[in-house]
């Protein structure tokens, strides 16, 4: 059982959890960019939370069904449709053989996660379906989806009708904060540099995708030089090379790096990024290392409340009409639940 790529949209790859243990080997962990919609879309369908999924940028694919199966949709809103027809994100839908999903286009964020009850049916590589596309490795033949592909699915027993009570749905805004922990080398920046991180607005560039965001402002001068001996670079690191313009690494950043890295983007935040645009605005707000451990807690204790009130019903009747407003015609689903 599976699904055929009808249009492969503008960057969709599959994407799970990390692949970890093997950075010290020059292996970048991948994985997805968001991952609390990563998360959540396995919940909805009943996923181990690492489960891969669909990562889509943009414009999102169109794919067609050739079993029964149960997906969610997370993440950016890219206009989801079932058979031409809107559906909610962060609630789970049974498809049909032969039903098709679409994208009718962005409304807000920009990455969103489509989830497969039962999981894809890809090789685990160094521990982990996800794809790291420039090494073709993982996923789907190490690369993103391509009009035409059959993508197989294991096969799901049973339904699930779930829905996220909307008090978890994240909100993704034109400008954001993230919360910053300083270091490793922000002893290569004087006092006054350093705060130019903390009290300007920084855009995003159209330099940025997974391995990056570079991001333009006033510029932030070192005291002798970018330059570094050579370390480990960890997801949200941000490096000032010589031109002074910060840099925020990726889930597919190299694994190490020779320019000063002046403080690094907590965790939690970093759905925020993954879901920002080139012309966002970022501000940036610093935290300890006991503050950030505080938040991360409450974060997987969120993620714990999640699982144990994510809300279920059941379609008692469902009808599909067609709408003639002001000539245009539109098709909409009614369904009752209790």
């Amino acid at each position: 059982m599976g699904f055929t790529v009808l249009k492969k949209g503008l960057l969709s790859l599959i994407q799970g959890g990390p692949r970890v243990g093997f950075q010290q080997y020059g292996v970048p962990a991948s994985g997805a960019m968001d991952d609390y919609s990563l998360r959540v879309a396995n919940l909805l369908v009943g996923n181990d939370e690492y489960e891969a999924c669909i990562e889509a940028l943009i414009v999102g694919p169109s794919i067609k069904f050739h079993e029964k199966s149960i997906i969610a949709i997370t993440g950016g809103d890219l206009g989801p449709m079932l058979n031409g027809i809107e559906i909610d994100m962060y609630r789970s839908y049974i498809v049909n053989k032969g039903d098709t999903l679409s994208f009718s286009g962005m409304k807000n964020g920009c990455r969103t996660y489509i989830s497969f009850g039962g999981g894809i049916d890809v090789p685990i590589v160094m521990g982990s379906k996800s794809t790291y596309a420039k090494a073709n490795l993982g996923g789907y033949k190490g690369r993103e989806l391509k009009d035409g592909d059959y993508v197989n699915l294991f096969k799901f027993e049973g339904n699930i009708n779930s829905i996220l009570p909307k008090k978890y749905i994240p909100k993704h805004e034109s400008e954001i904060t993230l919360r910053i922990i300083r270091g490793p080398q922000d002893d290569m920046f004087d006092k006054d540099n350093i705060q130019i991180l903390f009290k300007s607005i920084y855009d995003i560039t159209n330099e940025c995708d997974r391995m990056g965001y570079r991001l333009s402002g006033e510029k932030i001068n070192h005291i002798n030089g970018a330059d570094i001996v050579s370390d480990g670079i960890a997801f949200g690191s941000i490096q000032v090379p010589g031109h002074g313009n910060p840099i925020i690494m990726m889930a597919d950043r190299q694994t190490v790096g020779g320019y000063a890295k002046i403080a690094n983007v907590i965790s939690v935040d970093l759905y925020k990024l993954a879901q920002a645009k080139p012309g966002d605005k970022v501000r940036f707000k610093e935290v300890d290392i006991y503050e950030s451990h505080r938040i991360f807690k409450k974060y997987e204790h969120t993620i714990d409340k999640i699982k144990s009130n994510m809300k279920t019903f059941e379609v008692i009747n469902k009808k599909t009409y067609s709408i003639n407003l002001n000539g245009i015609k539109y098709d909409a689903i009614c369904e009752e639940i209790r």
